[in-house]
């Protein structure tokens, strides 16, 4: 007997409590314990197709930060470059920023926040004449 059931008797629950599904529960999905609540967060998002584009939308509104998985797109680069055009667009539009981290991640940012985007510095070998 697990230390779960022993609780639940103990506790007076008849039904078995199934710790997989109340971790997976809908309600426990954006609750930190250990913290208080954030004013923004970073996010990450699977992109599959243009139906995220909404999603995306909806959380740079509430000024989250969006850490972009294209990988499943990066099969299909016309897909792709269609909603990175869009995204881009909205990031314009918003006074946001995107960027591309990797070959299949992308950086996405809320308006008024900016990213740095250095560029490589020169070698030593070619700055000499």
């Amino acid at each position: 007997m697990s230390l779960f059931n022993r609780l639940g008797g103990v506790l007076g629950t008849s039904k078995e409590l199934d710790v997989e599904e109340y971790m997976n529960s809908a309600e426990m999905e954006n609750v930190d314990v250990m913290n208080e609540p954030a004013d923004f967060y970073v996010k990450p998002v699977a992109l599959h197709d243009e139906s995220d584009v909404g999603l995306i939308e909806a959380e740079l509104q509430r000024k989250n930060i969006i850490l972009l998985n294209i990988a499943e797109l990066s099969k299909r680069p016309n897909t792709l470059k269609g909603i990175i055009d869009k995204l881009k667009e909205y990031s314009t539009k918003t006074n946001g920023d995107i960027a591309r981290l990797d070959d299949t991640k992308i950086l996405m940012t809320p308006a008024k926040v900016k990213i740095i985007k250095s560029k490589k510095p020169q070698s030593s070998s070619s700055s000499r004449t």
